[in-house]
């Protein structure tokens, strides 16, 4: 069965979506983002590591996505503002990482691969590589679920209850890193923050309690991910943007369900 590309291809936006949709929500709640721009733009630079020091790119870029996100984070109110600070970061990684991988990648190499994802040409390793980073951020966000549900609610809440934010915050830039190492075969570093939000938004209307809305999420991202790929073959399309072109359908249909509801009140 692994032998059909297009199987190949859907198991891996699956896996891709079970992982993106319930961390997609924490990125809703805390308003992150930005964030998770900065940190799948640095997937670029990242790739770029990874060809000049002869290493796996999925270590490059996690490395890089890691080191990222914890740098926003240490230094965020203690130089310039969250958003200017993460306008910085997002915008500067993206240009630096292009540079660098023009520099160092090899000939004949194309860089929309690592922008939009070559999901068509994942290979049986690259599933395996797919498959156990989402099993490792399902498992860590279902480990912390009710600390992080509270540090996300209500900080000094969380803080009255023994719990640490700030570590919390660290443990979803963990979680966030290893999805955008994971992810960039699959919608590449600048489509997967919408892969991450969309479904969550879309999930929202719909979801009656938090974890009502990580699965929906999860499910929605999982439908974008094999409606895209049914459209994307039968229209001869890009991959990786016409699966967040059909996350954003279902994103509309449940805004239009959002304002119905909220006519039909009145």
């Amino acid at each position: 069965m692994l032998d059909d590309f297009m199987v190949r291809a859907g198991l891996a936006a699956v896996g891709l979506a079970l992982a993106a949709g319930p961390l997609g929500c924490f990125v809703v709640w805390r308003r992150m983002a930005y964030f998770g721009d900065a940190t799948a733009h640095a997937a670029i630079l990242g790739v770029a590591l990874s060809f000049s020091f002869n290493i796996s790119i999925i270590a490059g870029v996690l490395v890089m996505a890691m080191l990222m996100a914890f740098a926003v984070s240490a230094l965020a109110g203690r130089t310039f503002q969250m958003d200017t600070l993460l306008g910085v970061s997002a915008h500067g990684a993206l240009a630096v990482g292009l540079v660098a991988f023009a520099l160092t990648a090899r000939s004949g190499l194309g860089l929309e691969s690592f922008l939009f994802g070559e999901i068509l040409a994942v290979s049986r390793t690259d599933l395996g590589i797919i498959w156990g980073g989402a099993f490792a951020v399902l498992a860590l966000v279902a480990w912390r679920w009710s600390a992080l549900l509270t540090a996300t609610l209500d900080s000094d809440l969380a803080a009255a209850s023994g719990i640490d934010p700030r570590r919390e915050q660290l443990i979803l830039t963990l979680a966030l890193a290893v999805l955008v190492a994971v992810a960039i075969k699959v919608v590449g570093a600048l489509l997967i923050t919408a892969m991450l939000i969309i479904p969550a938004a879309a999930a929202r209307p719909f979801a009656r309690s938090p974890e009502m809305m990580a699965g929906l999420a999860a499910l929605i991202g999982a439908a974008s991910g094999l409606l895209g790929l049914a459209a994307s073959y039968r229209l001869d399309t890009p991959t990786g943007p016409t699966i967040v072109t059909a996350a954003l359908a279902i994103f509309a249909v449940s805004g239009i369900v959002l304002i119905s509801r909220g006519r039909a009140q009145r």
